[in-house]
């Protein structure tokens, strides 16, 4: 099994983004599946290029991509994208697109392939905060996420696919009161534990419930 993971550059005021911080710490196999690390632009469209000649180029079996969400307090596997970008910054090219659709011709929304409830289990029995979400709000986390299962619709019909948040870490709240973090290291256990349950569940259907979750 292979497992492409991605990952965005910083973004906005941070120098730092602990999405491909943390990919790029992942091991090569995990759970005996191979890993493949890349790191994709936080710019619409330009994400879903790179992502796009990755999938090409290696021919994964899952995409799992990984984005921050500042103020969450825990790992966080998506569960639906959205058909719409509205950002509410402009990306690292300088294009801030609103009320726009990202396909005209894709369906409103998709549901994710990966087992959400059972990589939200996992990374709790590592002893990390998780659970599933129901947003991906809409900026380029969700604009990758959308896009990737655009793509399964349209090409690449076998892929299966997803998208999950991880928090600020310590360095990034310095200067933000209040706001939760969690640490690089953490991050590396929280994603691996997804994995592993990505890896676990193949070709299973996901669990019924996660104490906690979102609904």
């Amino acid at each position: 099994m292979k497992i492409l993971v991605t990952g965005f550059d910083p973004f906005g005021d941070d120098k730092i983004n602990p999405a491909i911080e943390a990919v790029k710490k992942l091991p090569d196999k995990i759970a005996g599946a191979d890993i493949v690390k890349v790191e994709i632009p936080t710019i619409f469209g330009k994400c879903a290029e790179v992502t796009h000649d990755a999938i090409v180029k290696e021919q994964p079996d899952y995409v799992l991509n990984i984005g921050q969400a500042g103020g969450r307090y825990g790992l966080t596997p998506e569960r639906v994208a959205i058909n719409f970008d509205d950002g509410r910054i402009k990306d690292n090219a300088g294009y801030q697109p609103l009320n726009t659709p990202i396909h005209k011709d894709g369906q409103n929304a998709y549901f994710t392939e990966l087992p959400v409830k059972a990589m939200a289990k996992a990374i709790r029995k590592a002893g990390l905060p998780s659970s599933v979400s129901t947003t991906a709000g809409t900026y380029v986390c969700n604009h990758i996420m959308y896009q990737v299962q655009y793509m399964i619709d349209k090409e690449f019909h076998d892929l299966k696919a997803g998208f999950m948040h991880i928090p600020f870490l310590p360095e990034q709240v310095t200067t933000r009161p209040n706001t939760p973090a969690l640490s690089l290291s953490d991050d590396v256990r929280g994603i691996t534990a997804a994995i592993e349950a990505i890896v676990e569940m193949d070709g299973k259907k996901d669990i019924e419930s996660v104490e906690g979750s979102i609904a």
